[in-house]
């Protein structure tokens, strides 16, 4: 299986099943000398860990990381970091009376049909938990990011028809709302719309915006390897994404020119800033030095457990229910898995351009 590995010298490859004995990730190219241990990675996946309360899976599952190999005394070593996450809670009998149906808005047709043959039990590499991999080896990136001043916090915008006022949202309060909404009263709205889809054994959808504070100016390429084209695919990837916008987005289709121009301004310490951000931190593909804003809708998880119309391998329609443990919204575990996309990103970029001027190479070089 081809594309199981993203980024271009921070380069991560995951790899597991959602019922096989383990997943896990392993970090090429991370630079040697930043100070990681298992804590550090431990602390973002207890964030996207189901069970957390009644809107995630009951799935039981502590999600303890190993780091195997890359790591010495407390410091990176430049080496491959290889990242292991048992599975400890699969009821792969859940799964038995679908082994021969196709279930809507999941890939098992499409897996099917590239491979001829799936992994019925939870989705096998197409289900959810493969973040995992991603998630760990976002916190090493977030690490590196941390030397360097940059942070990448997600947060849940919207739930359903109920989306945050941004005269109340509080970015440090993130963490105290169960569906990771920084408004809390649209944290309760949220929780009341929610209740709702689960009384009526439905799911909801939402949108998560991810800010990248502290970049430089001047990371991605002009032309196919522009920086917001780079986290559009990162996001993109994560199963269950409809839709990235980068700063204004869909929006900015509707404004004028003039409306929609970034003017620039001079800072209090004779920096250059711009007076508005509609463009999400990114001009022409390349960071301009302000924050980057980027949006990911996410569909409504698949899973339901009403009667759906399902797809017969033999080719007729059945109707059934998908049993299982689900979550009945995917945002609220997966703002740390967007955060992590962002990070190995703005990592690789920040890698890469170290290369792009002569002028960075003396400085490294030169004696």
């Amino acid at each position: 299986m081809a594309g199981s590995s993203f980024g271009t010298i921070f380069r991560v490859t995951t790899w597991g099943e959602s019922h096989g004995k383990a997943i896990g990730a392993v970090v090429d190219g991370c630079p040697a000398g930043i100070s990681l241990c298992e804590a550090d990675i431990q602390t973002y996946l207890d964030r996207r860990r189901p069970g957390q309360n009644k809107y995630t899976t009951s799935r039981a599952e502590a999600d303890a990381v190993q780091i195997l190999s890359g790591v010495f005394e407390g410091k990176t070593t430049g080496t491959p970091i290889s990242l292991m996450v048992l599975n400890q809670d699969q009821r792969s009998k859940d799964y038995g009376t679908i082994s021969e149906l196709y279930r809507p808005g999941h890939a098992d047709y499409t897996f099917d049909q590239k491979y001829g043959f799936r992994d019925y039990r939870g989705g096998g590499r197409s289900s959810g938990r493969e973040t995992i991999g991603r998630v760990a080896a976002g916190a090493i990136a977030c690490r590196m990011l941390d030397e360097l001043g940059i942070r990448v916090r997600a947060y849940v915008s919207q739930i359903g028809p109920v989306s945050i006022d941004r005269s109340r949202m509080d970015l440090d309060r993130i963490e105290d709302s169960p569906v990771r909404m920084p408004d809390p009263q649209a944290t309760r709205a949220a929780l009341s719309y929610l209740d709702a889809c689960i009384h009526s054994l439905d799911s909801s959808g939402g949108t998560i915006e991810c800010s990248i504070c502290g970049l430089p100016a001047g990371l991605g390429e002009p032309v196919f390897d522009k920086l917001d084209a780079s986290l559009a695919k990162a996001v993109m990837s994560i199963g269950a994404v409809k839709a990235v916008e980068i700063g204004d987005g869909v929006q900015a289709a509707m404004a004028r020119g003039s409306q929609n121009n970034d003017a620039y301004t001079c800072g209090a310490d004779g920096t250059p800033t711009k007076a508005t951000n509609h463009s999400g931190g990114i001009l022409g593909g390349i960071s301009d030095g302000t924050n980057v804003l980027l949006r990911a809708s996410f569909k409504p998880t698949p899973s339901i457990a009403r009667p759906q119309s399902m797809l017969g391998r033999d080719g007729a329609c059945h109707e059934a229910v998908i049993h299982g443990r689900h979550d009945p919204i995917i945002v609220a575990r997966a703002c740390v898995v967007v955060e992590a996309m962002a990070a190995l990103t703005i990592a690789d970029h920040l890698l890469l351009h170290m290369s792009s001027r002569i002028d960075f190479l003396k400085k490294i070089y030169q004696k």
